[in-house]
């Protein structure tokens, strides 16, 4: 056996997965709210050919011995929760959270699940959703006369109704977070769902039990460093190269 052509096959076969990743990341970068990826890797059991300390003759052993690597494997593809770049927009239902905290939104087989995206609109009933029209939980709804809305920083939302300078209030915004929320399980569509790993949602109103507030007009942008993940391209596609000169070498 050719113990280095299967040594670099693992090694194609992780910096085409960390390619992979590092091309969704970029694919994302205007995606509001989305959260980065990085892989994770790990090497593979040594073969152990000489163990260290060995008697080599008598009163002598070996100092190091020989253990050949065996290649490398990827253990993990982490989201990086870091806070993204919050930009202001003006419409008063685009909801950023600054610090700790995902919004719950309700899917249609009643899962709740959770999300950093705050581009939030208004259905037809005057429920506050997001952009697939899931309902934002607990449900806010806007009186049909309601002229503006206004969110305040712990997540109050009043509306000025029509012919009335009084504000009256809709609803309370509720954020939840997660002692690990790199273990929860994205779905896609900014959306994620727990898992054993994540830990159970904490829930409270923005401001409270370590959750971030809200802003109101702002939204949070992909955390995406486009520079960082062309240079990490870049050394993929150069390891990659590598790697594959050891294939054609064997």
């Amino acid at each position: 056996m050719i113990r280095s052509l299967f040594i670099s096959a693992t090694g194609l076969g992780a910096q085409k997965l960390n390619m992979d990743v590092i091309s969704n990341n970029l694919a994302n970068i205007n995606t509001a709210g989305y959260k980065k990826s990085r892989a994770d890797f790990q090497e593979i059991l040594y073969q152990d050919l000489k163990s260290p300390g060995a008697a080599s003759s008598d009163g002598t052993e070996v100092p190091t011995g020989i253990m050949i690597g065996l290649g490398v494997r990827p253990v993990a593809v982490q989201k990086i929760f870091m806070q993204g770049d919050i930009v202001k927009t003006g419409n008063e239902l685009d909801i950023a959270i600054e610090g700790k905290g995902f919004y719950q939104i309700l899917k249609p087989d009643g899962e709740m699940a959770y999300t950093r995206a705050g581009a939030f609109k208004v259905d037809s009933s005057g429920a506050i959703v997001n952009s697939e029209g899931l309902q934002l939980e607990p449900a806010i709804t806007l009186p049909p006369e309601a002229i503006s809305v206004t969110i305040s920083s712990d997540g109050t939302v009043s509306a000025i109704l029509q012919g009335s300078p009084t504000p009256v209030n809709v609803g309370q915004i509720e954020l939840a977070r997660f002692v690990n929320p790199g273990g929860l399980r994205p779905l896609g569509r900014n959306l994620y769902i727990p898992s054993a790993s994540s830990g159970t949602a904490v829930t409270g109103a923005p401001g409270t039990q370590g959750l971030g507030n809200v802003a109101q007009g702002f939204l949070e942008l992909s955390n995406v460093d486009i520079v960082e993940e062309m240079v990490s391209m870049i050394v993929t596609q150069r390891a990659y190269e590598i790697i594959a000169k050891g294939v054609q070498a064997s």
